[in-house]
């Protein structure tokens, strides 16, 4: 009678990896915060190792913790991803080209 007693750890991560998701997440949290603090790079390189650390950050926490992989059973997944992404590119895409043509325009005056 125990519909619920379906044991399905495969979805699930296991306390190493949810350790090592932590770890890798501090890491590059602490990596562009010392870059900053220490002042030692030129300013383009600073906001290249943010960037950098950045997409990895969000690619740690989309494997690690919300155990986005490329199964077939979780095409869904990747979809609903790509989706996510493209809608991102074109509202952060969009907004920067905007404010480059409002300041270009100001710049004019």
């Amino acid at each position: 009678m125990s519909h619920s007693s379906s044991n399905s750890t495969s979805s699930h991560g296991s306390v190493k990896s949810y350790v090592t998701g932590l770890l890798l997440s501090l890491v590059l949290t602490v990596i562009p915060f010392a870059v900053v603090m220490s002042g030692a790079l030129s300013t383009v390189t600073t906001v290249v190792v943010i960037a950098v650390t950045a997409v990895l950050q969000i690619l740690v926490q989309l494997v690690m913790f919300m155990h986005m992989n490329t199964k077939a059973d979780e095409g869904w997944n990747v979809m609903s991803f790509v989706f996510t992404l493209t809608i991102l590119v074109l509202v952060v895409g969009g907004s920067l080209w905007i404010m480059q043509h409002l300041h270009l325009n100001m710049m004019i005056g």
